[in-house]
């Protein structure tokens, strides 16, 4: 991934030119063609068709592309004519084959089969962000590390457990005192979801402004919660996507915690399932509604599912599966251009294998849907990942900020991907063994907000609402409200560290948009140039080889990465570590 550096003379002059950047697209969230796309196409699903995402060739009409789509057997149920694609249903077996041959057409990436329901089966995607039950287990007993906590001049009750907010200098003496954000810059949350009632977020929630663009699965994600199977936009049924916001815009509230851009707006634009995994379409979908409502910065703490790496042409794949996976690249790059163009930039996570990017080697887990009853893919097999023309998507799709994982320490967490290439900044996400001894703490993880609703689901509350296990903590609002938090972490919770300050830098930096009066604008250009400019420059270990000890349940086990590069640009840290008060106070 090429970088970006902007220097101060460089900042005077782009600033000088483009800072009035105005977008075109329509103030009006409802002039996207995808904002009901999910729910148009749940509704008339039949038995026994599969759904495909069919991409449209560069400038073929959506007239076009449907007469193609119908002649290759295949029935419309929704299309963006902005991005180029539509949501298809089709009974025909060779349906694909046919869209990968029409003229007009890239071709087709199947969304999901429909009818199948296997009873509860939930695919496990918490192994390293909420660490296994035996690791977790090694902790019973130990009290909440909330009784540690001191209560420091203005900052949150839960300040003293956020040392990934001191590590980037987002404390009140820091970057809040001079720049903690701004109402008029939005946040978009591509994620599972985000809890907006959550007290330690509902002040920054803009429900208005968000949208769920995901129908609930019965096979991967167990029975709906509404009769819909669409929940409602301030509902998140996993965890995941209420931590990301709350990482990235709780507020200075007086009630447990803040995020790196307390008074940011924040939006769920919804594409994940309650399971965690991630489609294609409602990605797409996201995507566009971001660029069309005048969103300024999306956290992309995922890949698109089915395929960790999406090949070109890999030689244990079917043509069809290959067919696929371009595609899904395709198509991703295109919705990602056309956000950029509207003033969004995305930021992404590097994922949690602790791979070289530059080296993958084999990939085991793909494709990861259908699951068997039990949550287990039914089709994945080895996969050797030829890194030219394979990718990780959006990691490593152009124009992304990709984000690696440190820990308390500094170091790089032993989970993060990294690589010379596709590494451009890094941020803390946490690393339960980044201890004197290696052994696991979940003050090396991140605290940020959790709903109320999952961890009763998990019980990890009892009848009373106390906390079960040292993960998670409460806090009491003063009206009486609960308030839970809970310890993660992956390069899902790096990233919206880097978003967070992607949004001060809006804040700081940007415009008044034309295209959405009462708002701000950023060129993307330069909110990443600032982003990566200001980072904190981090050198490689020394021996660049770098091992990792930790002492599991099992007893201890080391792992080794290698980095690469310089001492500002590396496979480690990218381009250095976010440093919120640098990005809001240099130029």
């Amino acid at each position: 991934m090429r970088k970006i550096v902007l220097s101060a003379a460089m900042s005077t002059a782009l600033l000088a030119t483009t800072l009035a950047v105005t977008q075109s697209a329509s103030a009006d969230p409802s002039s996207s063609s995808t904002t009901a796309s999910t729910h148009q196409g749940a509704a008339t699903a039949q038995e026994g068709t599969t759904r495909y995402v069919v991409l449209y060739d560069a400038g073929t009409s959506d007239v076009m592309a449907r007469a193609a789509i119908a002649q290759a057997g295949g029935t419309v149920l929704s299309s963006n004519a902005k991005v180029g694609y539509a949501l298809v249903e089709s009974s025909a077996a060779d349906f694909a084959v046919k869209a990968d041959a029409a003229a007009g057409l890239v071709g087709a990436a199947a969304d999901r089969s429909i009818g199948e329901s296997p009873a509860d089966a939930v695919s496990d995607t918490d192994a390293v962000e909420k660490l296994t039950d035996a690791e977790r287990a090694t902790l019973a007993g130990r009290a909440s590390l909330k009784s540690l906590a001191r209560k420091e001049k203005g900052a949150e009750p839960l300040a003293p457990l956020q040392w990934d907010m001191r590590a980037i200098g987002a404390t009140p003496e820091g970057s809040y005192k001079v720049q903690p954000g701004s109402k008029k810059v939005t946040v978009g949350i591509i994620d599972t979801g985000v809890d907006g009632t959550h007290p330690d977020i509902a002040p920054n929630f803009d429900a208005a402004g968000s949208r769920n663009f995901v129908t609930d699965m019965p096979d991967i994600d167990g029975p709906c919660e509404v009769e819909s199977c669409v929940d409602p936009v301030d509902v998140d049924d996993n965890g995941h996507g209420t931590h990301v916001a709350s990482t990235i815009g709780s507020p200075v509230n007086g009630v447990g915690i803040a995020g790196v851009a307390p008074n940011v707006n924040l939006v769920n634009l919804r594409a994940g399932q309650d399971s965690g995994y991630f489609f294609l379409q409602p990605t797409l979908d996201a995507l566009t509604f971001a660029g069309d409502s005048g969103v300024d910065v999306v956290n992309m703490s995922f890949y698109v599912d089915p395929w960790l790496y999406n090949c070109q042409a890999n030689p244990a794949d079917s043509p069809e599966e290959q067919a696929e996976q371009r595609v899904i690249v395709a198509a991703v790059q295109r919705a990602i251009d056309y956000a950029r163009s509207k003033g969004v930039l995305p930021i992404s996570a590097s994922g949690n294998e602790a791979t070289d990017l530059g080296a993958p080697g084999v990939d085991s887990s793909s494709p990861d849907y259908p699951v068997d009853a039990e949550g287990n893919p039914v089709e994945a097999r080895d996969r050797t990942i030829d890194n030219s023309t394979c990718l990780n998507v959006p990691a490593e799709s152009n124009g992304v900020v990709t984000v690696n994982s440190t820990g308390p320490s500094g170091r790089k967490a032993y989970y993060s991907n990294f690589g010379t290439e596709q590494s451009d900044v890094s941020a803390p996400g946490g690393d339960a063994y980044d201890t004197a001894n290696g052994r696991t703490s979940p003050a090396g993880m991140i605290l940020a907000a959790y709903p109320a609703n999952v961890a009763k689901a998990e019980g990890t509350i009892d009848e009373n609402g106390e906390p079960t296990t040292p993960f998670v903590v409460r806090e009491k609002t003063k009206d009486g409200q609960d308030a839970y938090y809970q310890y993660l972490q992956g390069t899902s919770m790096a990233a919206p560290h880097a978003a967070g300050v992607a949004a001060l830098i809006v804040s700081e930096y940007g415009k008044p948009d034309p295209a959405h009066p009462g708002t701000l604008t950023l060129d993307p250009t330069i909110t990443q140039a600032i982003l990566l400019g200001t980072a904190t420059d981090t050198p490689c270990p020394v021996p660049a080889e770098f091992t990792y000890r930790r002492v599991t349940a099992n007893g201890p086990v080391t792992s080794t990465a290698t980095c690469a590069g310089s001492a500002d640009d590396n496979g480690f840290y990218g381009e250095g570590i976010v440093n919120a008060l640098s990005a809001v106070t240099t130029f």
